[in-house]
């Protein structure tokens, strides 16, 4: 599903990534720990299209995502990658059931279908019940599965989530954890998730320590 090799990436004079190879199959949980600065949210802004290399290739479900540009990029995006941040990005103003809709309008799908399955999606994501609460009326493991849905709503290829339970109480945290497997069981979606928590790490498949720009 994922093949990034030999990817280069520097900020001014600071070698970020030195030549890091990444391969994730179809329906695999991986995640990727290191300490802060060992280049983790750089390499997964890059397997997610969000930041480009200095050099390398990558390869996502067959297609050479570094050819695409503009809008054709930010259509594949939209389709096939679905995005999970510690912090949930909700937009205030609109409710959960909204703002899990957003993307699906976005990318064309007509109202009531995209309500159809935002309402799907809160149900899976346990949230039935809260679909007409706003943000500022959810808790914060409540906000991040709001941020979950709506990631899913277009039926993504790949979720990337980048440290999804930093802000939670252990509790919400080992909830949040459990989800994540549960959607991939579920949705059948590759994951590829940042993280500072072993807990969450020992879930996943496989995990990959990142050293200083470099695989450990």
């Amino acid at each position: 599903m994922i093949e990034a090799t030999h990817i280069l990436k520097s900020f001014g004079t600071v070698e970020v990534l030195k030549g890091v190879d990444f391969r994730a199959s179809a329906g695999e949980v991986v995640a990727i720990m290191g300490a802060s600065g060992a280049g983790k949210s750089t390499l997964l802004q890059i397997l997610g299209t969000l930041l480009t290399p200095d050099s390398g290739s990558l390869i996502i479900d067959g297609t050479d995502v570094l050819a695409l540009r503009g809008n054709a990029l930010a259509a594949f995006r939209g389709r096939r990658i679905g995005f999970v941040f510690q912090a949930h990005h909700l937009l205030p103003e609109f409710t959960a059931l909204e703002n899990v809709m957003i993307p699906a309008l976005i990318g064309g799908t007509g109202t009531r279908e995209a309500r159809r399955q935002a309402d799907d999606l809160l149900h899976l994501v346990g949230l039935g019940g809260r679909a007409t609460h706003k943000p500022s009326e959810l808790s914060g493991g409540e906000q991040q599965r709001v941020a979950i849905a709506r990631a899913l709503i277009n039926s993504p290829a790949i979720l990337f989530a980048d440290e999804p339970t930093g802000n939670l109480d252990t509790r919400t945290k080992d909830e949040i954890h459990q989800l994540l497997l549960d959607v991939r069981k579920e949705k059948g979606q590759t994951v590829v998730v940042v993280t500072h928590d072993a807990g969450l790490a020992q879930l996943c498949d496989r995990t990959c320590f990142l050293e200083d720009g470099a695989w450990k």
